[in-house]
Formats: C-alpha cells, sequence, structure tokens
C-alpha cells in the first residue's frame, strides 16, 4: 500500500478513535462480530492481527511460563504501601510488555500473551469464607481503592498516548461469593451499600486513575445482570463517571444470561442485550450469535460499531497498528522477566505483607545461635503454595524451611516433620513432630489454608492428582487435623512460633490463646521463605497491618448470601474479633502526638486537613501504618461505626519522627441515602490517628463540627 493511499486507520498521527471509526468503517458485519470475542481472529484483507483479549496479572504475570511471582492480592493490601505497590505493577507490566512483544516475534498471538490484563480484582471481601477474597485488597473500601489505584497506574504507564498494559478493574459489582451459585445468584443490596460500599473502589480506578477495562461479573444485582444493565455499564459507568474504556463479561457471564439467569430465552437474545446494554467483549462465545441477531432486529449495527470503537480505541492505545519504534513500551528486553531487580522486588512486598499478630514476651525475633530448631506443619515445605491462585512460574521458590535453612548456620540443626495434611484426617505423622519438638529449644509450626481450601469455583490450579478446590470455606477454623496437631506440640512445653499461610481470616482462638507467636505471612510468593524467616530471626521487622477482620467464629457472621453490609466488617461489626482490621505489632514502638485539624468548625465547602506526629520510641528500625478513621457521631441513617479515611507507611530509625498531612474530603464526610444520594448533614464527627483502630492503645481524637446546613454533594 503506497504512502498516499495509506487509510486513516494507520496514521498514528490521528486520534485513537478517528482510527477506530475509520477501521470500522471498512469491516462487514461479520468481520466486526468476530473482533467482538476475546479470541478475535485476524483480518487480514485490512492489516488487523490476531488477538487473544485474556490474560491475567492478579500478583505477577500469570499463566504465561516464567515470570516473578509476587504476594497474593491480600497480602499485597497488607502492606499498606502505595508507592510499593506501583512499582510492583510497574514491574509486572515491564514482564508482560517484554512477553508480549517476544510472542509477536515468534508468530503468536495466543492466551495469556496480550497486553490486556484482566487485573485488578477489587470487590470488597465482606465475608471470610469466600474463596477467592485472597484476590482482593480487603474489606475497606478505601483501602481497596488506593492500593487498586496505584496498580492501575504501574499497569499502564505514564505515556500521554500510549498504555504500557491495559488494567481491567473486576468484578462490576456486588461480587464476593456464593461460589458454587455465582452463575445465577442475585445479590440484593441497597442503595447505601451499593454507593458507600460495593461501587466506591471501581469509581477510583475509573475516575482517578483511568482504569482502561471494567469487567462485568456473572450474578444480577438487584434482579438485573451485571453484563446486561444499562444502568451500571452506561448511565453510571459511561455517563457519570466519565469512562473511555472497553467493557468486558467474566467468561461465560453473558451465557448465563439466558442459560442460569433466564432473563432471556435465546443465545442470541442474551448477546443483544449484553451489547445494548454497554458490554463490548464477550469472554466466551455467545457473541457469535450477533448476526443472527441483528437480523432479527434485536440490534443495530450502529450498537456493533459503538463496541468496537471502545476495543480499537484500546488497540490504538497499545500500540498494535503502529510502527515498533513509535511505541515507547515496546523496546522493554525480555531481560526484564525474572530480573534481579524484580526477584528483590518481590522479597521486599513479602516482607513488608507480614503481619505479627503475637508476641508474648518478645518471643521473636529469635537468636539466630539456637542449637536446635523443630519445623513442623503442612505448610512448612510447601512451594506451590506460596502461590495462591492467578500465578506465574518462578524460576525459583523459596518455602519457609528452606528460608529458615538459609538464615540459619549450618551450626544449627533443623528438623523439620509435616506432622499432617491441610484436609486429610490422618494424625500418623503427630509422633514424629512430637518427637523433634522435644528435642528442640524451638518449634516454628507451618499451618494455614491452601489451594485445596480456598479458590475460585471449579478451580484446579495449584492442586494434584486431578483436585477441584472447594472454593468458599464453611466455616473460619483451621481445617483438617491442624490444630489438634498445634496442640499436641504446646504440650511438649516446646515454646511455639506459629506461622499461618492463608488467603482470608482464621479463627485461631485457642492459638491466641497457648502460642508464644503468631506470624501472618499469607500466601507469600516465590520469596515467602526468604521473608518470613527474615523476619523470625530479626534480619526484617513486621510492619504490616490487617485488611481483614478476624473473627472469633463463623456463628458471628451474617448469612454468606446476605449482600447487606449491617454486621459486616469492621465497618459495622461490633462484636468481640480475634484481631481487628489495621492491626499489627512490631518489633519496636511508636507513639503518637501533636494532633491537630486544619479546621475545626467547617461550613461544609472545606477539605480538612489532618497533621500529626509519629515517632519510633523503641529499640529497633521498623515501619509504623498511620492510620486515620472518621466516626459520625450524629447522623440521622445508618452508617458506619468508624470508616478508614487515610493512612500512611513510614520507616522510622530509633529515635526519628515524622510529621504527616492527611486530607479528608467532603464525600468522607457525607454518608449515602437510600436513594444512593450523598448527604453532608451539620453535626460533629471524630477523628481518630494512629497505629489501628479507635480503642487501640496510643490513638488520638479529634472533634470536628459541620455547623453549615445539611445539604447534597453532586
Amino acid at each position: 500500500m503506497s504512502q498516499q493511499a495509506s487509510p486513516d486507520y494507520l496514521n498514528p498521527n490521528l486520534p485513537p478513535e478517528t482510527r477506530s471509526r475509520d477501521l470500522i468503517d471498512r469491516m462487514t458485519l461479520a468481520e466486526k462480530v468476530s473482533q467482538m470475542m476475546a479470541d478475535a481472529p485476524a483480518v487480514e484483507r485490512l492489516g488487523i492481527p490476531p488477538y487473544h483479549w485474556w490474560n491475567e496479572a492478579l500478583h505477577g504475570l500469570a499463566r504465561a511460563g516464567t515470570a516473578t511471582v509476587f504476594p497474593q492480592a491480600i497480602g499485597i493490601a497488607a502492606t499498606w504501601n502505595e508507592d510499593l505497590v506501583f512499582r510492583m505493577a510497574n514491574a509486572i507490566s515491564d514482564e508482560a510488555r517484554a512477553k508480549h512483544h517476544q510472542a509477536l516475534r515468534q508468530g503468536q498471538h495466543g492466551w495469556y500473551q496480550g497486553l490486556t490484563l484482566w487485573s485488578p480484582n477489587i470487590n470488597i471481601f465482606r465475608d471470610p469464607r469466600w474463596g477467592r477474597g485472597q484476590e482482593t485488597y480487603g474489606e475497606d473500601p478505601y483501602l481497596t481503592s488506593r492500593i487498586g489505584v496505584q496498580f492501575v497506574r504501574g499497569l499502564q504507564g505514564d505515556d500521554p498516548y500510549y498504555l504500557k498494559t491495559a488494567a481491567c478493574a473486576k468484578h462490576f459489582v456486588a461480587h464476593s461469593g456464593p461460589e458454587a451459585d455465582r452463575h445465577s445468584f442475585d445479590a440484593r443490596v441497597t442503595e447505601q451499600d451499593l454507593q458507600m460500599t460495593y461501587l466506591s473502589a471501581f469509581e477510583a480506578l475509573v475516575r482517578e486513575a483511568g482504569a482502561a477495562a471494567v469487567m462485568g461479573a456473572y450474578n444480577r444485582v438487584n434482579g438485573k445482570a451485571c453484563c446486561a444493565d444499562p444502568n451500571l455499564l452506561t448511565d453510571l459507568l459511561r455517563e457519570d463517571w466519565g469512562f473511555q474504556g472497553y467493557v468486558v463479561s467474566d467468561c461465560g457471564a453473558v451465557a448465563d444470561i439466558y442459560q442460569h439467569h433466564e432473563i432471556v430465552d435465546s443465545p442470541r437474545g442474551a448477546a443483544a442485550m449484553a451489547v445494548r446494554a454497554g458490554c463490548d467483549l464477550n469472554c466466551g462465545d455467545t457473541y457469535q450469535h450477533l448476526l443472527e441477531a441483528v437480523g432479527k432486529g434485536l440490534l443495530a449495527e450502529s450498537d456493533i460499531d459503538q463496541a468496537l470503537i471502545h476495543l480499537f480505541n484500546l488497540r490504538f492505545r497499545l500500540g498494535m497498528f503502529d510502527p515498533i519504534e513509535a511505541v515507547p513500551y515496546a523496546q522493554i528486553p525480555m531481560a526484564a522477566v525474572d530480573s534481579p531487580a524484580n526477584q528483590a522486588l518481590a522479597l521486599e512486598v513479602a516482607r513488608q505483607s507480614l503481619v505479627l499478630l503475637k508476641n508474648q514476651d518478645q518471643l521473636l525475633p529469635l537468636d539466630k545461635n539456637l542449637e536446635r530448631i523443630a519445623v513442623i506443619g503442612p505448610n512448612a515445605d510447601d512451594a506451590l503454595v506460596l502461590r495462591g491462585n492467578y500465578y506465574g512460574t518462578p524460576s525459583e521458590s523459596v518455602t519457609i524451611l528452606q528460608g529458615i535453612r538459609e538464615v540459619l548456620s549450618n551450626s544449627t540443626s533443623i528438623q523439620y516433620a509435616k506432622g499432617c495434611d491441610i484436609l486429610d484426617p490422618g494424625q500418623a505423622g503427630f509422633d514424629e513432630a512430637v518427637r523433634i519438638a522435644q528435642e528442640a529449644e524451638i518449634a516454628i509450626m507451618v499451618m494455614g489454608l491452601s489451594q485445596q481450601v480456598e479458590g475460585e469455583e471449579g478451580q484446579s490450579e495449584g492442586l494434584r492428582d486431578g483436585l477441584v478446590s472447594q472454593g468458599d470455606r464453611e466455616d473460619v477454623q483451621l481445617p483438617g487435623q491442624q490444630e489438634a496437631l498445634l496442640k499436641a506440640v504446646v504440650e511438649t512445653g516446646t515454646p511455639v512460633v506459629l506461622v499461618l499461610l492463608n488467603g482470608s481470616a482464621l479463627a485461631i482462638n485457642w492459638a491466641d490463646e497457648h502460642v508464644s507467636a503468631i506470624l501472618e505471612a499469607w500466601y507469600p510468593g516465590q520469596a515467602g521463605g526468604r521473608a518470613v524467616s527474615e523476619t523470625l530471626f530479626g534480619d526484617s521487622v513486621p510492619g504490616g497491618k490487617l485488611p481483614v477482620t478476624f473473627y472469633r467464629s463463623v456463628e458471628q457472621l451474617p448469612p454468606f448470601d446476605d449482600y447487606s453490609m449491617a454486621g459486616r466488617t469492621y465497618r459495622y461489626f461490633d462484636g468481640d474479633v480475634l484481631y481487628p482490621f489495621g492491626y499489627g505489632l512490631s518489633y519496636t514502638q511508636f507513639e503518637y502526638r501533636d494532633l491537630a485539624l486544619s479546621h475545626w468548625q467547617i461550613w461544609g465547602h472545606e477539605k480538612v486537613q489532618v497533621y500529626c506526629t509519629v515517632k519510633n520510641v523503641g529499640e529497633h528500625s521498623g515501619d509504623e501504618v498511620v492510620q486515620v478513621y472518621l466516626r459520625d457521631e450524629e447522623s440521622s441513617v445508618p452508617v458506619p461505626r468508624h470508616q478508614l479515611v487515610g493512612f500512611k507507611r513510614v520507616h522510622l530509625a530509633p529515635g526519628a519522627e515524622e510529621h504527616l498531612t492527611f486530607s479528608i474530603s467532603l464525600k468522607q464526610l457525607a454518608f449515602a441515602d437510600e436513594n444512593g444520594n450523598w448527604i453532608l448533614e451539620k453535626g460533629g464527627f471524630t477523628i481518630f490517628v494512629g497505629g489501628g483502630q479507635p480503642g487501640t492503645q496510643g490513638v488520638l481524637s479529634a472533634r470536628l463540627e459541620m455547623i453549615g446546613e445539611t445539604f447534597r454533594l453532586r
């Protein structure tokens, strides 16, 4: 094709939408429809290359061979470190770009080789029984939004025209189990809960981070299928929030519209309904019926064109039709994959994700000169459990047992016994575990959950021998014979340190009463064993905080399928918990002082600045997560008991202090009413600043008064 005859869609100097419209105008209806499913074929006469939209990057590039495996998302949230999350996501997108262009050089355009990364999962972890809660950033909308915004920014880059990769906020909306019913489930949600809990992180990722994609959920919300609801996908997402990207269905969700939700009676009806509502891309094959749907008059070709504009705009912004030298991210080499820098970053994220739950009599950190150590438990020497789900293949995985061996010298005798399996009922391994514990100065027990116990519906990833994950849990206890094994070892009288590997909260009530030290390690990724061992033996000081509440019993929870927030998460549950949201100990101590506000009274048009000083008054350098909470003392409607409105992770040497400033917006002072309108009422508020929730030792408080008239925020 001569330069003079080059079409507009091949001109990189034109805006993406101009290029998209020019390309779409040249396509037949059949060609258009072919581009609206995840495995989009080539249209050779127009130079459209094949492209598979489905790729995963939840905590590292997944399912595409060697890649750096960072801690699972719930562990990422436990870092409470926005800058660290940005750097991690930037590393993930480096690896994605490098692998994508290597695949193109080899003529490959397949599954898990593209630049459209269907991450992050920003659903709210409202119930600890949900098997996919491990994929989220926890139970709080504000923490989820802050971590999610930085993750998206790191994935998408900062070029004014080209995207590095395309992030996808999922699953839109009100999706958090039950897994077994997700294809037919109807989540009944009040407008207040939608606005104040389920929607807020999605809005932040769209408005602040410019997320390139949103994935519609499997379920219905208040009777309407999420992938076929124009109020969600068009009115709210595009018109109210200004979303400019593409909407993709969860995989198989469009088929659910007729097969399981039974809203329509045919695949063509489901396909037409989804496209008209604003679902541009079908992960699945139901959109093959769009030709028939247009022929039957269920939708117009212009509806197809509008969806394609969103899809091709994205492909142009990823540089897929432009000279490779014009795309800044196309030059990232394969050396970026599993690089030494990324390996070091995986270790750093793992270190910062660890949460110290108990440390009686300062048992930790342990002395490296111990002569005899017993390492016991089903998760102690399991490399696979480190990865959680949606993971890549690390070049090296360090188990907890391996990490302990690395940290200690050869003069220490380290004996290992598995003791029991995660689920199996047998106690055949107890005797060996007890024997080595009796001979040891300390017993490090590594227990918790695994891919067998929590995961996605039908998940087999990470399981052996053809097993399928249980998906959701029925209770929140340690499964199998683990607590019995723990009791048997504690009875030896040898001091015990319990290390937990898991993706959700555990009711370890007995352990909390009888075990001297407990460290929460989540699914810590490829370097998890090193991070845990460094922390156990004092080379690293724990500073993570819980992104979820650890309840004492499943009896404290509402029914799993009840989507009302009443009685859920720290914001609405006022019972006695085992470990609260925001909790985490350190090897050092911090002190707060000088809490002040920019305004003690407001008229309803000012932001409020919060000032405080935090000082390390202990003997070790360490990290503190400074947390700011707000309580509406006089609301006329039920609102959260208190809620997180700011946080900052700081590193302080002994004796060092830092002066911090936080900003509270008017919307954070407001609440959503029964119609979903945001209302700012006159009355009193209390602001709390410290190392945990209100009531935590050392937390400071200040009174703020709204003296203007009650009004509705825009």
